[in-house]
């Protein structure tokens, strides 16, 4: 039989792993999958129990909660030597990685997904020495995924995120950005934010970077040049149809490779969590995880 490691938040999706933890373990049991649990208790404990059940030689990790819980569990496990599959319980408020791989939304579904045990391989990012498995980026519009407060996200879910942003699309503001890239001239100018996208599926926009795919060892970077609200909400407009990417306020290139420096003060988001500041280098790690998709 084999075992599992269950990385749950019990706060995510409004509790509802806390509510289908029996019938979730019952149904893993008897699909031949012998799986414990640990709930997490707060920031960081994700990739410190990640980091445990590799130590104690679990056949497979299972995280279960949204963006910011599968975050902590791969860079639990990004750099281990041994790294066994993952499985993704799909439970946040926006789910972007598990909708950009079609991953069931049903648990009784994805637990018969983790069942047949066919894992395949995915590549992960690196932002100077952090993972991401979905999305990097920079500017004051990024920073909304960590600023939202999780009991409103419990509350009200998605719209959390629409109120946030409406607030800070007000007070937007460019920043002077140096990008250089593998294949690429050196982009010297003032941008609104950049996006590095591992999959198509951005902070709820299924066409952001409709390009981008999970095992081609590229990422798909969008920067957004210096704008007023107007022009922003014209391109957010552009972007929910995946129009986007032609307009002349949009910089797009795939690469595997991109330094980003600053001479002013930029925070990094890494899957929707604050992930440090410029400057930064990010690379693609082709193929680094098996997941069960």
């Amino acid at each position: 039989m084999k075992r599992a490691r269950l990385i749950y938040n019990p706060t995510s999706g409004r509790e509802e792993m806390k509510r289908r933890l029996a019938d979730v373990l019952q149904r893993l049991d008897e699909g031949g999958i012998e799986a414990s649990c640990h709930a997490t208790t707060g920031e960081g404990d994700a990739t410190r129990a990640a980091i445990e059940a590799i130590e104690r030689g679990y056949d497979m990790i299972i995280a279960a909660g949204g963006d910011g819980t599968l975050y902590e569990v791969i860079n639990g496990m990004a750099e281990r030597e041994n790294r066994p599959p993952l499985g993704v319980f799909p439970l946040g408020t926006t789910n972007d990685f598990a909708r950009a791989l079609g991953i069931p939304k049903h648990w009784e579904d994805y637990c018969d997904l983790v069942i047949r045990q066919n894992p395949k391989p995915l590549d992960i990012g690196k932002a100077n020495d952090r993972y991401f498995i979905n999305i990097a980026g920079g500017g004051t519009l990024t920073e909304l995924t960590y600023e939202v407060p999780s009991k409103l996200k419990t509350m009200i879910g998605q719209l959390a995120y629409y109120f946030k942003g409406m607030e800070k699309m007000v007070s937007l503001a460019p920043q002077e950005l140096i990008i250089k890239a593998s294949g690429q001239e050196v982009i010297h100018d003032e941008f609104m934010l950049f996006l590095i996208a591992n999959t198509n599926s951005v902070g709820g926009f299924e066409k952001l970077a409709p390009g981008a795919t999970i095992d081609d060892g590229l990422l798909d970077v969008i920067a957004v040049r210096k704008c007023n609200l107007a022009e922003m909400i014209r391109l957010v407009t552009l972007a929910l149809r995946g129009e986007h990417l032609q307009d002349k306020k949009i910089v797009y290139f795939k690469t595997d490779y991109m330094e980003v420096t600053s001479p002013g003060y930029v925070q990094l988001n890494l899957d929707g969590e604050l992930g440090g500041t410029l400057p930064a280098t990010f690379r693609n790690l082709p193929h680094h995880l098996n997941v069960f998709r």
